[in-house]
């Protein structure tokens, strides 16, 4: 279990009546000595965690060394490249995680499968889900949570209080723009985002608006909907612009082309994580957008 506090009580055991007070002592820190390696072992946390922002918070949060596996998603900071992964959060190993032998395993609510974190739970590992919402309470929430968790409450509140900060330098479009967002892994697999996603989230909070309300969640559109909605701004993940093959390839693909964003390759793009991640790093995202999206 994580958060185990120990005391270790030393009992002198030897006949007082037959061994001086010296020897008695000598004792005693013989003993004391043999019991501060099997202390430290089981004060020792080994912490797996599922989720790219959980990850990343863990380590804002001074824990990063704790960490023994991590799914795919976490790709922040370059740390965790190192570290051992349990598949992608959705789709979990749970002998993976089992195999690292770790004390607690912290992953949200959009973790899975059910069985895979029944196995984790059965072999009593402790379990902590908490909300995957990608909204700026949701990311609020999240740090607070988490830093309860791993014992260091004072520094979550400082992150959020510098996520606050930094959202209060935000310097918005004087004329908001009309933004669409379009999640790629490759140009045969696209989807826009409607209402109710952390693109929305983002595009709302840097001073912009999203032009797709007819729908909630990540969708295929057709270009007749594109071309009505006419954005004035195309906006990808860095790896999903790649997939594509660049701006240029973006501003040609039909219905695009014909949009003002299409026309003035307006097509923008940012880190993954740090753009629909929403962790500890939300304030500096918000900055950046707002700044790209002018």
């Amino acid at each position: 279990m994580f958060n185990i506090f120990l005391s270790v009580f030393l009992l002198a055991c030897g006949d007082t009546s037959t061994e001086n007070n010296a020897t008695q002592e000598k004792k005693n820190v013989e003993t004391a000595t043999k019991a501060e390696p099997k202390e430290a072992a089981a004060q020792e946390s080994k912490i797996v965690t599922l989720g790219g922002n959980i990850t990343e918070t863990v380590y804002a949060l001074g824990e990063g060394s704790k960490i023994v596996g991590v799914d795919v998603s976490s790709l922040y900071p370059s740390d965790v490249e190192a570290l051992p992964k349990v598949g992608y959060y959705r789709q979990i190993s749970a002998e993976g995680i089992i195999s690292l032998e770790p004390t607690l395993v912290i992953g949200s609510d959009a973790a899975g499968p059910a069985d895979a974190l029944e196995k984790v739970k059965k072999v009593d590992i402790d379990l902590q889900i908490l909300s995957s919402k990608k909204t700026l309470a949701g990311a609020k929430e999240r740090i607070a949570a988490i830093a309860k968790i791993v014992g260091k409450e004072k520094e979550g509140a400082s992150l959020i209080a510098k996520m606050e900060a930094a959202l209060a330098k935000v310097e918005k479009p004087e004329n908001p723009p009309k933004v669409l967002f379009i999640y790629a892994r490759g140009a045969g697999s696209l989807n826009v985002a409607g209402k109710e996603t952390s693109a929305t989230e983002m595009i709302a909070l840097a001073g912009g608006v999203n032009v797709v309300t007819e729908y909630e969640g990540y969708k295929p559109i057709n270009s007749e909907s594109i071309i009505a909605a006419a954005p004035d701004v195309i906006l990808m993940t860095d790896r999903g612009l790649q997939s594509i093959g660049g701006v240029d390839a973006v501003a040609k693909l039909q219905g695009i082309s014909l949009t003002p964003a299409g026309k003035a390759k307006k097509v923008i793009s940012m880190d993954d994580l740090l753009l629909l991640g929403f962790g500890p790093r939300t304030g500096e995202a918000v900055q950046e957008l707002a700044k790209k999206l002018k």
